[in-house]
């Protein structure tokens, strides 16, 4: 697998723009229709930050399946990514943390702008929801969401034209509380980061990056994140260089086994 750029890991994904019929079409297997060319080729897939550890994993059974086929992987925040696309950045696949940002690019005035023809647009395929990661020690005794505004307490939010900040924004207006962070990061990965190497008392990240951290964080559920429950839609850009291979991920992820790599990294079903 090849890195392309700041924070593109490895490289994975096609989406899932099929909607229904892709879901029908793959049946219960992690495979795709066969659509790749027989040369091999790249796929360009930009996705939001936090889905990095599921599209890592899913690239593997992807790419193995089709021989010669690289998927190149652009990780950040949905926003960011977005602007690139939108700029004309060749990129055959778009996934985002939230349903707004993927709108702008729907709605864009980039050469990529728009949806493959045939694709059925862009498939909400996940859910996610906020937490509050602490230090395992958690030194700033941060207890509930109201703790976040409290005196001498150090927090890292996610930027506010950023998937992961908009819901921060909602879940402080659902709560009443205004927090004053101490960093805002352009994505919810930086976040964790902060917190993980103790440079913050606490953050604001979600679920399925608490549970990658493994033993390195200690999430905090709140009863405000239910207010701000991201929805994770994806689809084939019009630009994309090869549509049938794009959607050979669409029918990946909507298959049984994009489910279950979903599920075990704590997304939730739409």
């Amino acid at each position: 697998m090849r890195e392309s750029a700041p924070r593109r890991v490895p490289r994975t994904l096609c989406a899932l723009a099929a909607a229904a019929m892709a879901a029908t079409a793959c049946g219960g297997q992690g495979g795709g229709s066969g659509g790749s060319p027989a040369g091999g080729g790249e796929l360009h897939v930009f996705a939001a930050a936090s889905l990095t550890d599921v599209f890592t994993a899913l690239a593997e059974d992807f790419e193995e399946d089709r021989p010669g086929v690289e998927v190149v992987l652009n990780f950040a925040g949905s926003s960011e990514l977005a602007a690139q696309i939108n700029a004309g950045a060749p990129a055959d696949v778009f996934a985002a943390a939230d349903t707004a940002t993927m709108r702008r690019v729907v709605e864009g005035e980039g050469l990529d702008a728009g949806w493959a023809s045939g694709s059925g647009g862009a498939a909400v395929f996940a859910t996610n929801t906020l937490r509050i990661a602490v230090p395992p020690d958690n030194p700033g005794g941060v207890e509930d969401f109201a703790d976040l505004a409290g005196d001498g307490v150090s927090v890292a939010l996610c930027a506010e034209e950023v998937p992961c900040g908009a819901a921060t924004a909602t879940a402080m207006e659902a709560a009443g509380v205004a927090i004053t962070p101490d960093t805002y990061e352009q994505d919810v990965r930086a976040v964790l980061t902060k917190v993980e190497l103790g440079e913050v008392d606490a953050g604001l990240v979600y679920a399925t990056d608490v549970a990658s951290a493994g033993g390195r964080v200690t999430g905090i559920d709140f009863p405000e994140a239910g207010e701000a429950v991201n929805e994770y839609p994806v689809g084939v850009l019009a630009g994309a260089a090869d549509a049938g291979l794009a959607s050979d991920w669409v029918e990946l992820v909507l298959s049984e086994t994009g489910e279950r790599v979903l599920a075990e990294a704590g997304f939730g079903t739409p």
